[in-house]
């Protein structure tokens, strides 16, 4: 039975992209701190593992083919968090991927994570953080995905995006549900090599923007 692992399924591209794959009859397995948070999802292919990203988590990719690493400290927390979560916590995520045979290992990362030296000085250590993890996971041998979105909002979705960074910063955007619909397409299309891919709300079908 193909299962996908999803860090930070909580979370609000996490959660959006569980209910995605469970519409479309995948089975998921949802890691969470608090399974309490998903209790008003209810699908048989749905299976929730609580956990500690800053303990081990291994257990969680027993049996699962691929995994998304969601998971984030959150924009209000400090750099111990983002150390945390977002640099340690998926470096360790390659770690247990490549340990258990995972076949697709999925990163939603951030826009300026190759370049973090050129992110506003408050911005630095979160892109320090996805810039770490990144090549981490370039560096581990699994074969990846690394979706770097935009500036995340919470419109509704547009369902039309581009890979090609806006001129105009105020334009460098991406719905959350935009985002969970490419993590779906991604999953559903892996590429043939590894991909990194800047992905913003613009014209294209999805299929035009994300290689497969």
């Amino acid at each position: 039975m193909k299962q996908t692992l999803i860090i930070g399924a909580s979370g609000q591209i996490g959660k959006q992209l569980t209910q995605l794959m469970l519409d479309n009859n995948q089975h998921v397995v949802a890691l969470v701190r608090d399974k309490s948070k998903l209790s008003d999802i209810h699908n048989d292919k749905l299976s929730i593992i609580e956990g500690d990203l800053s303990k081990d988590f291994e257990h969680a990719f027993k049996h699962c083919e691929n995994v998304v690493f969601a998971a984030g400290s959150g924009g209000h927390t400090g750099a111990d968090k983002t150390i945390l979560i977002d640099l340690w916590a998926a470096c360790r995520a390659a770690d247990y991927a490549k340990n258990n045979d995972l076949k697709h290992f999925v990163m939603v990362s951030s826009i300026g994570a190759d370049m973090p030296s050129k992110g506003s000085e408050s911005m630095q250590p979160y892109l320090v953080a996805k810039h770490m993890a990144d090549e981490h996971l370039i560096r581990s041998g699994l074969h990846y995905s690394i979706i770097r979105p935009g500036t995340l909002t919470n419109d509704p979705e547009k369902g039309k995006f581009t890979d090609q960074q806006p001129e105009q910063k105020e334009q460098a955007t991406i719905t959350r549900d935009d985002v969970a619909k490419a993590l779906l397409f991604t999953l559903n299309n892996p590429p043939i090599k590894s991909t990194i891919t800047e992905i913003f709300n613009g014209s294209k079908r999805i299929s035009e923007v994300l290689p497969s």
